[in-house]
Parts: C-alpha cells; sequence; structure tokens
C-alpha cells in the first residue's frame, strides 16, 4: 500500500491505555497518525457530550517524543475537537480503541469506543471501533492491532460510502488460535441490571454497578457474541437511523 494516509486515532480507556499505544503503532503503518483521546478512563460514556465547562488539550510525550493529544473531556469530545480545531484538514480514517473489553450487541449504545467512531462516522470519514474481548490490561494487544491495520486497510482500499462504521471485536485468545474473521451481525444479547449496595467507612449507602450480561445463543455463528466466543475477529457494520418505519403507517391516525 503506498498511498501515505491520514489517520485520527483516539479511545475511551484514556491516552495512557496499553491499546491506544498498540493501535497507534499498527495504524503509523499506514500514514501518518493524530492521536487524540481521553486524559482518564472514560469507558460506557456512551455520546455524552460537555457542554458546561471548557475543554483542556495537553501534548502527551512518549520516549521523549509527542504521541498525541490528551483531552479533559469524553471520546465523542475528543474527535470532535479533533476535526475540529487540532487537524488541518480532514483526516481518511478515524480509529478508536484497542478497547478493554467487547463491544458487542447492546454494549455498543453505552460505549465510549464506539461513540468515538460514530463521530468520525457522522463527520463522513471511514470509521473503525475495536475492541478486545478482556478487561484485563495485560492481556496482549498484538493480534488486536494487527486485525486493526488488516481491518483499516481493506477499508481504506474499499469504494465504500462512509455511511456507516465497523465495529470490530477481537477475541481474547493467543494469536494463532483466532479462526479468522467473520462478518457478523449484533446479537440481541443484554444486561441484567443489579446495584450491590455497600456502605463507606462513614456507614452511608452507596451502590456499584454489578450487572451480569446474558448471552442471546452461543450457537448462532452469524451473530458477534456467538462469532468471538467460537474464536473468530467479528466485523459489523453499524449506522444510525433510529426511525421505526413499520410503525409510521401506523400512527397516521395520531395527525391531526
Amino acid at each position: 500500500m503506498e498511498k501515505k494516509y491520514k489517520i485520527l486515532v483516539t479511545n475511551d480507556d484514556g491516552i495512557d491505555s496499553p491499546g491506544i499505544f498498540a493501535l497507534a503503532s499498527a495504524m503509523s503503518q499506514l500514514g501518518e497518525v493524530v492521536v487524540a483521546a481521553p486524559d482518564r478512563q472514560q469507558s460506557a460514556v456512551g455520546h455524552a457530550l460537555t457542554v458546561a465547562r471548557p475543554l483542556r488539550v495537553t501534548k502527551v510525550k512518549r520516549n521523549g517524543a509527542l504521541f498525541g493529544y490528551a483531552i479533559d473531556g469524553t471520546p465523542s469530545d475528543c474527535v470532535k475537537i479533533a476535526l475540529s480545531n487540532l487537524l488541518e484538514e480532514k483526516p481518511d480514517l478515524v480509529v478508536s480503541g484497542i478497547n478493554h473489553g467487547q463491544n458487542t450487541a447492546i454494549n455498543i449504545l453505552y460505549s465510549g469506543t464506539v461513540a468515538a467512531a460514530t463521530e468520525g462516522m457522522l463527520a463522513g470519514v471511514p470509521s473503525i471501533a475495536i475492541s478486545v474481548a478482556s478487561h484485563d490490561t495485560s492481556v496482549p494487544m498484538d493480534a488486536a492491532a494487527e486485525y486493526a491495520l488488516i481491518i483499516a486497510g481493506k477499508l481504506l482500499e474499499s469504494k465504500l460510502k462512509p455511511n456507516f462504521l465497523l465495529n470490530v471485536n477481537v477475541p481474547a485468545i493467543p494469536k494463532e488460535n483466532i479462526l479468522g474473521i467473520k462478518v457478523a451481525k449484533h446479537s440481541s444479547s443484554y444486561w441484567k441490571d443489579t446495584y450491590e449496595m455497600r456502605l463507606d467507612p462513614f456507614g452511608r449507602k452507596y451502590y456499584w454497578f454489578a450487572g451480569e450480561y446474558y448471552l442471546e445463543s452461543e450457537d448462532d455463528i452469524e451473530t458477534d457474541d456467538a462469532a468471538l466466543a467460537k474464536g473468530y475477529v467479528t466485523i459489523t457494520p453499524v449506522h444510525f437511523d433510529f426511525t421505526k418505519y413499520d410503525v409510521l403507517t401506523q400512527l397516521k391516525h395520531f395527525e391531526v
């Protein structure tokens, strides 16, 4: 691949995450990389934007060289401010990740990783969200980084209109055990929400999220959760159109 691309890399785990370092290193093989990411952990913030206070942008160095920009906001903030202020021109690609923890099924609604890629998509830029199926930050990122590079290259070379994003999930298994890439739809798996009530040192109650994730099916390999569990890297094209079309005509009698 001879053409050098301009790539914006972001995440929701924060600019110090091992995942974003691995992703930026992989994307550098395709061209110029600019990193703009939250200055701290911002998982599960969805598409939240900061509107009631100013945003601070700080340059971050690694090994004595500029690594990227840390922003004291959400993942969506990071992409928006990068596109509007930090970059001189629109990038060829936005890649968000590598997230620690899978973003399959209902998780895409809560994921800051997917939200950041969504902002790229909404700006008309080909965009990818990539996650590895483990919250253990010591899990090696080499396989996920390698697949991110493969998928990014294929997307950049395609002639597909960027009105969707690619949601990619990588199993947390040795690279040699991964079965390949599977294009799959999102499953209908869901969270059963529970909150544990605890007491702080002063005897005051507080609540800690402790939900349980219920898999729709472990057998339907056409869904992201099942294919991921089998050992595939999953790709799901995602777009946002919230209209419930089959109800439109049924609601016509509401009109006055």
